[in-house]
């Protein structure tokens, strides 16, 4: 039996009340937090974790080199039932949570993180319209990403905007029962490989409507006319993850292709990073944990003056460190994907998750080619990667210091009730 098919099996027949569908819960078993997972999760995070080590880690550094696209990789990813793990029951999808897909997201991350992006950026492309797409959009769209391993995308940033969202030009002037789609994205995730795209859209055009209502949320597909990917982006790290702009150029798209309504697009958009800075966290955190596996066991082999280097107060004190910074991370993901996966709001609780994960991933990734002396500064050796790698976690889906603006902001608000 396919994976996918004993993950359905036991979500009907054993822990229905334990599963997150929707990103909302029917989890009423405990009270307050649970460390425990679940019969389903530990299959899923096992899987995952197998999956990373037997079919990842042997090829990621021949996809560092090349910069292809992983197919391969993600077509076994998609006959497990390790992708569109969030798409409803109804339309034929597990309806897991954030948190179940945080916890596969951290394995392939451990394995490469330009392949967790790879895979993980689908998910990204598909949450508006898990959060804000009719029956027949949902059905329409999501339903195709089921049928067979395709990749969907999501549009936001430019060439000259991308953490000021205000600032974006691409627009979409409505025409009868269509819109006129012109512009251009930058840094799309799976630009060059999506099947369809969520678009962000400028609908009204006065430079003095707020962003709350200047923007629309489109669904486009590839193959219409007016669009076109770029050339491929040779990026410093994560280069497994296809990187392009894309340009829209007189793209006609009908009127059923709007989320929600015309101007609820800022909304939508902010609505998803609430639900994937937690995934992106805890491939940060993935990425971490492997670096501290690879420096604890260089030093353990590695000698100086008769003795491992472990035994040196000065590596022992770094290998602690990070440990402290991993085990920290995974908690404060958990936290951030179990609120979502409640309903609560956690704008708060995501961006402390994706800011602090990002900016460990990063010391950790530093401290463990320092362990690794010269060696790691070769890329022979596993570390050199892993320190290309960790770099854009504090940049793309909001970088640390957007979220230390939200972190900053909410404890502004909350100070005004103390």
């Amino acid at each position: 039996m396919a994976f996918s098919q004993l993950a359905k099996a036991i979500v009907r027949q054993s822990v229905r009340p334990l599963v997150m569908r929707n990103f909302g819960t029917t989890n009423t078993a405990f009270s307050g937090y649970n460390f425990e997972l679940s019969e389903t999760q530990k299959e899923f995070q096992d899987t995952a974790r197998k999956f990373a080590r037997d079919e990842i880690i042997p090829v990621a550094a021949e996809y560092d080199r090349t910069g292809n696209f992983p197919w391969d990789v993600y077509k076994k990813a998609f006959k497990l039932g390790l992708i569109n793990v969030h798409i409803p029951e109804e339309l034929g999808g597990l309806g897991l949570g954030v948190f179940e897909g945080c916890l596969v997201i951290e394995e392939i991350g451990y394995a490469c993180s330009g392949h967790a992006t790879a895979l993980e950026g689908t998910s990204l492309g598909q949450t508006p319209v898990l959060i804000a797409g009719n029956k027949a959009q949902q059905k329409k769209y999501l339903g195709r990403l089921l049928e067979e391993p395709l990749v969907a995308a999501y549009c936001v940033t430019e060439p000259a905007a991308g953490s000021d969202v205000n600032g974006l030009k691409t627009k979409a002037e409505k025409k009868g029962d269509e819109y006129i789609l012109n512009g251009q994205k930058m840094w799309i995730t799976g630009g060059g490989v999506a099947n369809w795209y969520f678009v962000l859209a400028r609908t009204n055009m006065d430079p003095k409507c707020p962003a709350s209502k200047a923007f629309t949320g489109f669904i486009v597909e590839r193959d219409w006319p007016g669009v076109t990917p770029g050339r491929k982006e040779i990026n410093m790290g994560q280069r497994a993850s296809d990187t392009r702009g894309i340009t829209f150029e007189d793209v006609r798209v009908p009127k059923e292709n709007v989320l929600m309504n015309e101007g609820d697009g800022f909304k939508i958009a902010m609505l998803t990073f609430d639900k994937t800075r937690a995934p992106v966290a805890a491939s940060a955190v993935g990425l971490a944990q492997r670096c501290l596996d690879e420096a604890s066991k260089y030093a353990l082999e590695r000698k100086t003056f008769g003795v491992p280097i472990i035994n040196h107060q000065a590596v022992a004190f770094m290998l602690a460190d990070m440990a402290i910074g991993i085990e920290t991370g995974r908690t404060a993901w958990m936290k951030a994907a179990w609120e979502t996966d409640r309903g609560l709001r956690n704008s708060y609780s995501a961006a402390i998750a994706k800011c602090w994960a990002a900016d460990m991933a990063n010391k950790c990734a530093a401290d463990a080619v320092q362990i690794f002396g010269g060696n790691g500064f070769n890329s022979e050796y596993p570390v050199e990667k892993l320190m290309r790698d960790a770099k854009i976690f504090q940049i793309y889906e909001g970088t640390s210091q957007i979220q230390k603006l939200i972190i900053s902001r909410a404890l502004a608000d909350r100070a005004k009730n103390l």
